[in-house]
């Protein structure tokens, strides 16, 4: 089982002044028999609180795979990319590349999307989009993926070349 954590960033969801619709949107798409969501939290779009959380989910509850949704755009207080940052050791490119190509094929807004993928220790950290739909179809794309990525950054996989035959 992966181990996964959803943070959601969003001002108004954390004091209650807006339904947090997207990261229970991200908890359905998860398989359940691949996945155990063992946190949940909306947190207002703060730098410094968004890392302390991250850090917090990494390096004492080290939890497999971190999905965050919202504050990925350019709003003054979109900040979720740069607590990433701040707290990765190396960042994971491919995802955030694949999420926008393929969100580019639905909407041209998707090139607006500022959202990354880092490492911390054993922990995959990907920022989704704040809305359902735009988490759901980022999420989509990359799902996949997830499980060998954990895999290998955990040293449980044995093999990642398909061996000629």
């Amino acid at each position: 089982m992966i181990k996964t954590a959803i943070l959601t960033m969003s001002d108004k969801g954390h004091v209650g002044e807006r339904e947090d619709i997207t990261g229970p949107t991200i908890k359905n798409i998860l398989p359940k028999d691949k996945y155990s969501i063992t946190y949940y939290k909306v947190l207002p779009d703060d730098i410094d609180l968004i890392s302390k959380e991250l850090i917090y989910l990494c390096d004492d509850l080290k939890v497999n795979l971190i999905l965050t949704n919202g504050g990925t755009g350019f709003s003054k207080r979109d900040v979720t990319p740069e607590a990433t940052l701040k707290v990765s050791e190396k960042l994971v490119p491919g995802f955030g590349e694949a999420m926008r190509a393929a969100s580019l094929k639905i909407t041209p807004k998707a090139m607006l999307s500022r959202g990354i993928s880092g490492i911390r220790n054993e922990t995959l950290i990907i920022n989704l989009p704040g809305s359902p739909k735009g988490a759901s179809e980022n999420l989509e794309v990359i799902l996949d993926a997830i499980p060998h990525g954990i895999d290998i950054l955990t040293g449980h996989a044995t093999e990642c070349a398909t061996p000629k035959k």
